[in-house]
């Protein structure tokens, strides 16, 4: 019996051993071959002897990025890789600029999807406007781009955007939306991939279309990127960080900061020039609230005419102050009459065609003089630089050589509207044809977009 119970004991003990080494064994394995299993299958008792255990963090944070990315509803590609997670750092931590967007935003944004939404494009395109000039309208870039989408001077011309002596519509976020909409459609059809049109919006079209044909021919933005100019190259990464950080701000504690502009506005028509100090005080407003909501007015001067009525864009107001407006613009209040004499000139701005350079004046102080960008004088000039000697003429309109009083009256300005065209708008006019048109107003060739204005010869 008792040698019964010696072997038994000794049989227990052989077995624990082989147990215990088996079980080691398995662990070892566990850990050589951790490669092949998912996080999640993990017993929580072994985490401590696995050494992958960062990098699975890592890849399950970069995952929750790429799964909010993929939720937003959207037609534009939200690619998501360590160019955009670089961005997306950048921006979730700078949250006083990111709260200070989203404010701006609940009264930008309404303006610019309309805008979109009328050219049929996608919602998310309206953050173009947060990487390009942080929603301000009055924003001027060191090479002369104006606005909120920022255009230059020639691109603005050539999407119906007009710029003269009172106003430049490059800053009007109405206006401007319309045009930029227009050239990213342009843009998506002649390249067809979004992420590439948003490119195409930096860099241009040509330089977008060129990196395609280096790249091999594959209109991918994430393939093409190497061939693009090195600003390019994040611009498109900076952008879907910026989707990302203003859809998700609350995850990231970014507060809304309040913009301190009045989203519910009105716009009524203004059919003669004047000031805009005297709607405020007419209408009982903040001068410095009406600026803010009408940036494209250069002067502080509505020059509207019945022919051509200009939009003012005003906070929502009383039923009195709307009688008070009326009396304004229909000649019973006081009105602007003349521009004022500005310093060293000897004739009104309105009049003014050209302007003499004398000794010490450069481009800039002439520009100034008139109030007038740089950029536009030397794009009316065909200036290569800002380089001018005294004597030199410098023309202060696009129209060079023209006498405005005589040209208004030789013509009629149009605006284009939806659905229209050259053929359509000449067989409007007595003795008009497209080429007429198409002269008048230089144009190279037919196209034109809604809310462009022609101008249409009487005669």
């Amino acid at each position: 019996m008792n040698k019964t119970i010696a072997y038994f004991i000794f049989f227990i003990l052989i077995h624990c051993t082989f147990a215990n080494a088996s079980e080691k064994k398995a662990v070892n394995s566990l850990v050589m071959n951790h490669s092949e299993i998912k996080p999640l299958q993990i017993v929580q008792d072994t985490l401590p002897k696995l050494v992958f255990v960062d990098n699975s963090l890592i890849s399950f944070q970069n995952g929750i990025y790429k799964n909010r990315l993929d939720s937003i509803k959207k037609d534009v590609d939200l690619s998501y890789n360590s160019y955009v997670q670089k961005y997306i750092d950048t921006y979730i931590n700078r949250k006083e600029h990111i709260g200070k967007m989203l404010g701006l935003s609940e009264y930008y944004f309404p303006i610019i999807e309309k805008a979109l939404k009328e050219i049929g494009l996608p919602d998310e395109l309206k953050y173009i406007t947060v990487i390009e000039s942080s929603l301000n309208p009055n924003a001027v870039s060191r090479s002369g781009a104006v606005g909120p989408w920022q255009f230059m001077y020639n691109t603005a011309k050539g999407y119906g955007l007009n710029m003269d002596t009172y106003t430049d519509e490059r800053k009007d976020p109405q206006k401007a939306s319309l045009a930029a909409a227009h050239y990213l459609k342009d843009a998506y059809k002649s390249i067809g991939d979004w992420l590439l049109a948003i490119a195409a919006y930096n860099c241009g079209t040509g330089a977008v279309t060129r990196a395609i044909a280096k790249s091999g021919g594959v209109a991918d933005f994430w393939r093409v990127r190497p061939f693009l100019p090195v600003q390019t190259q994040n611009y498109v990464p900076a952008f879907i960080a910026t989707v990302y950080a203003m859809k998700y701000h609350k995850i990231h504690e970014i507060t809304v900061k309040p913009a301190g502009i009045n989203t519910h506005t009105d716009i009524i028509p203004v059919n003669r020039k004047i000031s805009i100090s005297s709607i405020a005080k007419a209408a009982e407003l903040d001068v410095n609230e009406l600026l803010i909501l009408n940036p494209s007015y250069k002067k502080q001067i509505i020059n509207g005419t019945t022919l051509f009525p200009m939009p003012l864009v005003i906070p929502s107001v009383t039923n009195s102050a709307y009688s008070s407006l009326y009396d304004l613009f229909n000649g019973k209040a006081d009105e602007v009459k003349s521009v004022s004499v500005l310093p060293g000139l000897n004739e009104p701005v309105a009049q003014a065609i050209a302007h003499k350079v004398k000794s010490g004046q450069s481009l800039s102080s002439i520009a100034n003089l008139y109030g007038l960008e740089v950029q536009n004088l030397k794009a009316w000039n065909n200036l290569k630089s800002n380089s001018i000697v005294p004597g030199q003429t410098i023309y202060l309109s696009p129209d060079k050589k023209t006498d405005p009083v005589q040209e208004e009256s030789s013509y009629v300005h149009y605006s284009v509207k939806v659905g229209d065209n050259l053929s359509k708008i000449a067989a409007k006019f007595k003795g008009v044809t497209v080429a007429k048109i198409k002269a008048l107003n230089g144009l190279t060739n037919s196209a034109i977009i809604p809310g462009m204005r022609l101008k249409i010869s009487k005669g």
